[in-house]
């Protein structure tokens, strides 16, 4: 796939200048799931624009504990690693394939370029950091005011959203590690939603009926 077909994701979104710009420095990038993506303490030389598939944005606490901040789909870039890259910081977030990824890093000497002198992409960027700043709200206000059945059923809707599908292939230690906490609690309650006709449980497979 060439680079003009890698950017059709973002053909609606910046005008053809910019598009030429990002064509001319563009590193075309593919990732498995589960491969690390961007690290933590890692220099940021590039920024991602997501073309296919999913990344998860995690945090870590000081015993290697990961909590799930967002997700990013096709179309997207992650605006923690824009911040590091402004800042000039390392990054403060671990960036993990959900599954088959595909995408283009861009210099940030070019980011910072394009936002002084390109209207496209500079909205582009404000409006990454708006949407990724409402998704920690929603990641505050769901950690600080959900119980973690309420937690499970939304992670498990916003899945279904993101797969386009109702059945889910994922594991109870998967869950757990994305919201933070143990696998014992995570099957628990996914027994009880399953009770309560939310889910349907299967081997590595949850099929979500109340979403």
């Amino acid at each position: 796939m060439d680079t003009n077909e890698l950017l059709q994701p973002f053909h609606y979104l910046f005008d053809s200048e910019i598009l030429k710009s990002i064509k001319d420095v563009a590193l075309p990038k593919s990732f498995k799931k589960n491969d690390i993506i961007i690290d933590i303490g890692q220099d940021l030389k590039y920024i991602p624009l997501l073309i296919s598939g999913n990344i998860k944005v995690l945090r870590e606490d000081a015993e290697g504990n990961e909590l799930l901040l967002y997700v990013l789909e096709s179309g997207d870039t992650c605006a923690m690693s824009l911040t590091c890259c402004m800042a000039k910081s390392v990054s403060k977030i671990r960036a993990v394939a959900d599954e088959g990824v595909t995408l283009i890093m861009i210099p940030i000497e070019n980011m910072k370029l394009w936002f002084n002198t390109n209207e496209s992409w500079r909205n582009f960027i404000l409006q990454s950091y708006q949407i990724r700043f409402d998704e920690m709200l929603e990641t505050i206000d769901t950690l600080a005011f959900m119980k973690m059945d309420e937690r499970i059923h939304k992670y498990l809707k916003d899945h279904v959203k993101l797969s386009s599908s109702t059945t889910l292939t994922i594991t109870h230690q998967e869950i757990a590690e994305d919201l933070h906490t143990s696998r014992v609690v995570i099957s628990r309650l996914l027994k009880q939603l399953e009770n309560e006709n939310k889910i349907e449980l299967g081997r590595n497979r949850i099929t979500v009926l109340d979403f």
